[in-house]
């Protein structure tokens, strides 16, 4: 994310990366440690995106915006509304209402986080993102306290009865965000980088 954002030019394309993390918490750049209650056996890294401490693991969407915003003409709240709004978007398909909250950037369902945002913006161009709990072990978030929040709930796409598959919801999700941002997606195969890239 972050070679290319720093190799970006104006005609480099867009990209949204979707994947799977294995357990990890990570703490963004204001993220105090105080916030990381008993970890246990599951990796602390910190990470340069804003936010406090999160927890990605299996069974959660984690997706990258990795979009020129100059080119987009939208600074980072506009960019922040319209990820929120893809994901609300996305959880009305599964008839769940969700809402974003002032101040606390993200989605949520009652009282429930659903959905964090961590983004990064540097030389006008998006990095870092989303997660979107689908059908996952939600017991980790308990060891910390999610985005800086004490007693924060957290649920997910299952236990609010809509679809429990990632490549569902994932679908559902990225073709959400490419109508907030005026995108047409087209797939590409995944590619760790070359060496020499590094």
């Amino acid at each position: 994310m972050q070679r290319l954002t720093d190799r970006r030019g104006p005609d480099t394309i867009d990209e949204l990366w979707v994947l799977e993390h294995d357990p990890v918490f990570t703490l963004g750049q204001a993220g105090k440690w105080e916030h990381v209650l008993f970890p246990g056996d599951i990796p602390v890294v910190p990470v340069d995106r804003g936010g406090q401490v999160t927890y990605h693991g299996p069974g959660q969407i984690v997706a990258y915006p990795l979009f020129d915003l100059r080119r987009l003409g939208i600074g980072v709240r506009e960019l922040v509304h319209r990820i929120e709004q893809a994901l609300i978007d996305t959880l009305a398909r599964y008839r769940i209402d969700a809402v974003r909250r002032e101040g606390a950037p993200g989605v949520y369902v009652g009282d429930a986080k659903i959905a964090a945002l961590g983004l990064r913006v540097r030389r006008g161009s998006s990095f870092h993102g989303l997660a979107f709990n689908v059908c996952m072990d939600l017991e980790p978030f308990a060891r910390i306290n999610p985005c800086g929040y004490q007693g924060l709930a957290v649920t997910q796409v299952l236990d609010c009865g809509g679809p429990g598959e990632l490549p569902v919801v994932a679908a559902d999700l990225i073709q959400a965000l490419c109508a907030q941002f005026g995108f047409v997606a087209t797939t590409a195969e995944p590619r760790l980088p070359d060496s020499a890239d590094a």
